[in-house]
């Protein structure tokens, strides 16, 4: 049976600042909470409507009602399945193959979908900019699809990232030299910048080439959304692995 104080924390993670106050978060429905299950990732709790609903697992779950169930969920339409997790500790950045770099990306939506397209491209790390939009949001989690468990998501001063390293720093900028025609490492640093403004001032003075994506389109235009770049960018990267 959930009590009322397990009720009112779990939604109360739904902002960051309980999150790291706590350092947990919430996922929601079978399929992330099922991918954090069997990533090792250390849970609290799960709450659901039916113990069948995750299968066969060995951990405790705490049947709610849909009521409960849709005071704890910060979805419109609440999941069958929610769980509490503790929050990963960041790996160490192995620096043996390309490492993508977020510069204040602010869209829930666009982080999810390029912490997707580093699973699937294999970028094991993506560093993020402490203005970048929260890992654990809610609409992050949603939009990774599981993914979240298998990319090592750091937020840092991306600045003094950038100046530790020794691998050759790549930027993406409308007037960069054309992606397809651009010789590319077998690894490096790409840096993708905020969805209004691009790369800031202060980390394009530390980038070293800047690369860009041809529009052979109407020129009206006026950018590619940032998650989109990525995945051409990444895969270009990959082909020329």
């Amino acid at each position: 049976m959930v009590t009322k104080n397990q009720i009112k924390l779990v939604k109360s993670l739904q902002q960051k600042k309980y999150r790291n106050k706590f350092g947990q978060f919430v996922a929601e429905g079978k399929k992330l909470v099922g991918e954090l299950l069997s990533s090792g990732i250390e849970v609290v709790e799960i709450y659901a409507l039916s113990e069948e609903i995750l299968g066969d697992t060995s951990q405790k779950t705490i049947l709610v009602s849909p009521s409960e169930m849709g005071k704890m969920s910060g979805l419109k339409t609440p999941s069958e399945v929610l769980a509490v997790f503790t929050m990963a500790e960041p790996e160490t950045i192995d620096f043996v193959d390309w490492t993508l770099v977020l510069d204040a990306v602010r869209d829930p939506g666009n982080l999810g979908t390029i912490i997707r397209l580093c699973d699937w491209y294999g970028v094991k790390h993506l560093i993020c900019s402490v203005d970048t939009v929260d890992v654990y949001n809610p609409k992050v989690l949603q939009a990774t699809m599981g993914s979240v468990a298998r990319v090592n998501v750091m937020y840092t001063d991306i600045d003094q990232f950038l100046k530790s390293s020794d691998l050759p720093i790549f930027g993406t900028f409308m007037d960069g030299a054309n992606i397809y025609r651009t010789k590319l490492p077998d690894k490096g640093i790409l840096v993708m910048g905020n969805e209004a403004n691009g790369i800031s001032d202060q980390i394009t003075a530390l980038v070293q080439k800047k690369i860009g994506i041809p529009q052979y389109g109407t020129q009206t235009a006026e950018s590619l959304n940032v998650a989109t770049a990525t995945a051409v960018l990444l895969n270009e990267i990959r082909r020329e692995a």
